[in-house]
């Protein structure tokens, strides 16, 4: 891959691009020492992409999934999100993009417990000042996406690990997001509700979804298109998967 040149801006969205990661570094202090935990990684991924981040624990993956989805800003260099320089915002702004762009997907599901499948599915649709009638019906439609029409009014506690999960994908989805982040999503679940929410992740690729999974599991990453492999803050593979 080759290495794009820094001081020049990405192509714009009208070409397809979300990501363009231009030499990202990031450190840490830790008392009087400074820990570098990524350093200066170069990424694009394309809109409806799959990708897997993979690296074994302390290898950066985690503060490279936290820079993508707009929950940390870089130390050094810039992160291009569809054509907007983002890690120069301010915290509100970058709040802004994240909720506009970004959908997340957590190993621990991060479901409101008093709140049932609608109403946690319409939650991120607050906050970007959708109106009551209009977040309900998006909020339905994503349920019924993910297959959990029957379970509108379910709470987290009525439901299994599986439909806590589906319901996590489906809040995810409401605001029809460029990227869908997904962290570590099946470690909560049995292998085989793993595999019923790695199936649905499959059919939102094919329609259409970009898909960003962080995982240091190799029968999970394998479900994806790309495996970019990360040790000690640095890539160190970037592959297409070739098909079977």
């Amino acid at each position: 891959m080759s290495t794009p040149n820094p001081s020049a801006p990405p192509e714009s969205s009208l070409s397809g691009r979300v990501i363009n990661l231009q030499a990202i570094q990031k450190n840490y202090r830790m008392g009087s020492e400074t820990i570098r935990a990524l350093n200066s990684v170069d990424c694009r991924i394309d809109a409806n992409e799959y990708v897997a981040i993979m690296g074994p624990s302390g290898s950066g993956k985690s503060t490279l999934m936290n820079i993508i989805g707009c929950l940390d800003r870089p130390s050094e260099g810039e992160y291009w999100l569809d054509g907007e320089n983002v890690s120069k915002l301010n915290d509100k702004a970058l709040a802004r993009v994240r909720n506009r762009m970004i959908g997340f997907v957590f190993q621990t599901f991060n479901l409101l417990s008093k709140s049932n499948a609608l109403q946690n599915v319409e939650t991120p649709l607050l906050y970007s000042g959708v109106g009551r009638r209009e977040r309900r019906n998006r909020a339905l439609q994503a349920l019924e996406r993910v297959g959990l029409g029957d379970r509108t009014f379910h709470k987290p506690s009525e439901l299994s690990g599986g439909q806590r999960q589906r319901v996590a994908v489906a809040r995810a989805l409401v605001n029809e997001p460029a990227i869908l982040l997904a962290d570590e999503p099946t470690g909560n679940l049995d292998t085989r509700t793993g595999e019923d929410i790695m199936a649905l992740f499959e059919e939102l690729y094919g329609a259409g979804q970009t898909i960003i999974l962080v995982t240091h599991e190799p029968e999970i990453a394998v479900r994806a298109k790309r495996h970019i492999h990360l040790r000690d803050g640095e890539v160190t593979e970037d592959y297409l998967v070739e098909s079977a």
